[in-house]
């Protein structure tokens, strides 16, 4: 089968042919039909995050059908259309685990990480942590939803009840949070990099009440800031903008360093928190939110011999909504 390989040295893929994996017990032989092309997995590549798998095929915000079933599999059936997220196994057993917290797993699997990812024709992932999609979008499109949606789903529920919800870095996870916001009635601000306007006038399209650069304040003081640019000179940032007792959430899984701040602006019960991974439970609740709310999903299809256009593009900023690569 076509795979787009990372060598673990070079952030450049490499196209290659490889023998199609098998499923083993429990897993899901997939026929890959989209896979969304995630900040993350630049992360992976350029070598922020430590350890991957060596070598790796990344991608894990995958879509396909079930073309095999491993031994143990229940719930799905050959000619299924299933999609596969980050989080690929957890142990089971550890206190994060026994207490429904299984994001926190001491012994977790990532896929495209530390497990083969969706770059590719075919893959293989564990039953357990799929799931079946909303039948309302096409393959593009529900690809995103595995990762920016879910992401950005346990990101503003950490945010509480929260009125005023400002979203800063408006790429493919915010373009779907902040419908989600905005279908429950909240207020959204949405923060781009400054003098970027196409990500602007796309957040007012979807509903945001201001969009500005980063470097602006809002009319009004907000609950909640929900952050996902990987730069922790957004915090400082997004402290000076709530109210407060107002959260600040850091939606990514790697940020540059935060500056120092005065305490002044911490205090009066500000906080700061961060968001890890997924539970399966965050993923049936997001996916039935998402068959129920019509989602407009803003995404660029790209074949999967362009992976590394596509990577380029979001590492260069020149994506509004998501990328993602097709196999047919």
């Amino acid at each position: 089968m076509r795979a787009m390989v990372f060598d673990g040295n070079s952030p450049v893929l490499q196209d290659m042919q490889v023998a199609d994996p098998q499923p083993g017990a429990g897993q899901l032989l997939i026929d890959v039909h989209a896979c969304g092309v995630c900040r993350t997995d630049l992360h992976v590549i350029d070598g922020e995050l430590a350890h991957p798998k060596r070598p790796l095929i990344p991608g894990h915000e995958i879509v396909g059908t079930v073309a095999a079933l491993g031994t143990n599999v229940t719930g799905f059936a050959i000619g299924d259309r299933v999609g596969v997220p980050w989080t690929g196994h957890t142990c089971g057993h550890c206190r994060y685990c026994r207490s429904g917290r299984e994001n926190l797993c001491d012994a977790p699997a990532f896929t495209g990480y530390t497990l083969d990812g969706g770059y590719a024709e075919r893959t293989v992932a564990d039953s357990r942590y799929c799931f079946h999609l909303p039948a309302r979008y096409s393959d593009v499109e529900a690809a995103p939803l595995l990762c920016a949606g879910l992401i950005g789903y346990r990101t503003l529920a950490m945010a509480g009840d929260a009125q005023r919800i400002g979203i800063y870095g408006f790429g493919a996870a915010a373009h779907i949070v902040a419908q989600v916001a905005h279908h429950q009635g909240r207020d959204v601000y949405a923060f781009t990099r400054p003098g970027a306007t196409a990500p602007q006038q796309f957040a007012r399209r979807l509903g945001a009440r201001w969009a500005g650069g980063s470097d602006e304040s809002p009319p009004d003081r907000l609950d909640a800031a929900l952050i996902f640019a990987p730069a922790g000179s957004l915090v400082p940032a997004a402290l000076r903008a709530v109210a407060k007792g107002g959260i600040v959430v850091c939606g990514g899984i790697h940020m540059t360093d935060i500056p120092s701040f005065p305490y002044a602006l911490l205090w009066e019960e500000r906080r700061i928190v961060s968001v890890a991974n997924l539970t399966r439970a965050d993923g049936q609740a997001f996916m039935t939110l998402a068959e129920d709310t019509p989602l407009q999903i803003k995404a660029s299809a790209y074949p999967l011999a362009d992976a590394n256009r596509a990577l380029n593009d979001l590492r260069n900023g020149a994506l509004v909504g998501a990328a993602v690569l097709t196999m047919r």
